[in-house]
């Protein structure tokens, strides 16, 4: 055998363990990998950091409304297209698109069901959804869902995730949902029957500029964006740097801009206290 001389090796390529996609999340807050039963187990809260990932509607309604109670209002309204848009993609597309992806009709949906026993009137936004933005089906069928409140002096809940405000693909049409909601909640507000808003990440423009921000008790869930214009174009508006932490909701709390904030697992719970408070 030569000195120098250089051994012969095998290469031997391995295959990688075939493994089933869509059984682990990467945290975007601290990027622990968790196993998605655990995680939605956890109510989908990060074990580590505590960071709250989205929820869709559906998802929303198993959290927060007893089992078998949900029965759901105006689910036969879709949004038309007056302004006829077109961009890369029209509005109809985008409205068919989203209706694919997520199962739903429209960007909310709303209903009745009980809360720990207790009888409301409940909606929730979906930011899946375009966004969860308000066209004039979002509207109207909060704006319902306040009457119906109304009529029967039942609690309003609404979870707001809504990180597209009002829906340019509407425009003047989707506007005048931000006054209608507000008025009807003012009536609501004037008649004595309780209305809890819950902010999610995240609650931004039109919607927290109108209904959601109008609870006799705002709640949000920790570190939620919430605020009207996103806090880059804020900076470059008035060039200067925003304080740590601003738009979300731990800033808000400390600002007096809302009631509390409320971890995932103690947001029922916490709904249920509130609404036995205000039929004391």
């Amino acid at each position: 055998m030569a000195l120098f001389g250089k051994p012969k090796y095998t290469i031997v390529r391995v295959k990688k363990r075939d493994m089933p996609e869509g059984l682990w999340t990467k945290c975007e807050e601290c990027g622990e990998i968790i196993y998605n039963k655990a995680l939605e187990e956890n109510s989908k809260v990060c074990p580590k950091c505590q960071y709250h990932f989205t929820l869709g509607a559906q998802e929303r309604i198993q959290l927060l409304i007893d089992n078998g109670t949900f029965q759901e209002f105006d689910s036969h309204l879709r949004s038309l297209d007056p302004l006829e848009f077109k961009g890369p993609k029209t509005y109809v597309e985008k409205i068919r698109l989203d209706q694919a992806a997520t199962g739903l009709p429209e960007a909310i949906v709303t209903g009745e069901g009980k809360l720990e026993g207790r009888r409301i009137i409940f909606g929730v936004t979906d930011s899946r959804f375009i966004m969860g933005s308000m066209g004039s089906v979002v509207g109207e069928k909060i704006a319902r869902a306040v009457e119906r409140s109304l009529r029967g002096r039942i609690p309003l809940v609404i979870v707001s995730g809504s990180g597209g405000g009002a829906r340019m693909y509407e425009g003047m049409f989707s506007l005048m949902q931000m006054s209608k909601t507000s008025i009807l909640l003012a009536d609501l507000h004037d008649a004595g029957v309780p209305f809890i808003s819950i902010l999610t990440d995240p609650t931004m423009a039109g919607v927290m500029a109108s209904y959601a921000s109008l609870g006799d008790v705002v709640i949000a869930e920790p570190r939620a964006l919430i605020g009207f214009t996103g806090p880059r174009v804020i900076e470059q508006t008035i060039r200067q740097r925003l304080p740590e932490g601003f738009q979300r909701s731990e800033f808000l709390l400390e600002h007096g801009q809302i009631d509390k904030v409320v971890h995932r697992k103690q947001l029922k719970n916490t709904v249920a206290q509130l609404i036995d408070y205000f039929q004391l």
